[in-house]
């Protein structure tokens, strides 16, 4: 619950601070001299996500930085890799999850943007086997189909912030999360 009221005053300050932007960007473009024609450095963009939350006996960190690439304006692909490690004192126990994503996006307008992304995700699990009487470790692949939606705010010449809320559509059965719980997430762009 609080990383969705944090979400909604990041979306709040947004929508306030779009019409600065804005403006600031139309009186930029309005001086020819300040313009960069160079497409090719204009068309990739990367950043990503890192995140970490700790509680008594539980500590959490995740790593997934992106790459994309702007086919057009307003349509760009990417993709990402990311790497969770999840520990436990009450029982002793670690476990290291991973795996990739592609993504696409679409701004509808400059702050507001469509996201579609499609993760296949390995994660540890450890089982109790009745027979043998003891607890065994595997691996299961989980897809998942990601849509929803973010928003973003400049925070510098070529960087912004964004935060963005997705659903799993897939609410696979061997998904560690409830179905449609929303996946929210903060990040840092370059070039986005």
């Amino acid at each position: 619950m609080k990383q969705f009221f944090l979400a909604l005053l990041f979306l709040i300050s947004s929508l306030s601070l779009a019409q600065v932007t804005d403006s600031v960007n139309n009186k930029e473009e309005s001086k020819p001299e300040m313009q960069t024609n160079n497409p090719k450095e204009s068309r990739w963009y990367y950043g990503g996500t890192l995140g970490f939350n700790f509680w008594n006996d539980y500590f959490y960190l995740t790593i997934q930085p992106m790459v994309g690439y702007k086919v057009t304006p307003k349509l760009s692909i990417g993709a990402k890799i990311g790497y969770s490690y999840i520990s436990y004192t009450d029982p002793d126990y670690d476990t290291h999850n991973y795996g990739a994503s592609i993504f696409s996006r679409y701004r509808v307008i400059p702050q507001f943007y469509l996201h579609a992304e499609y993760v296949y995700w390995s994660y540890e699990t450890i089982v109790f086997n009745q027979s043998t009487q003891s607890f065994e470790e595997g691996r299961d692949w989980v897809p998942f189909l990601l849509l929803g939606g973010g928003f973003v705010q400049q925070i510098g010449p070529n960087t912004t912030a964004f935060v963005e809320v997705l659903v799993d559509v897939l609410n696979n059965d061997n998904s560690p999360y409830e179905e449609w719980d929303p996946f929210i997430s903060f990040g840092v762009g370059v070039g986005f």
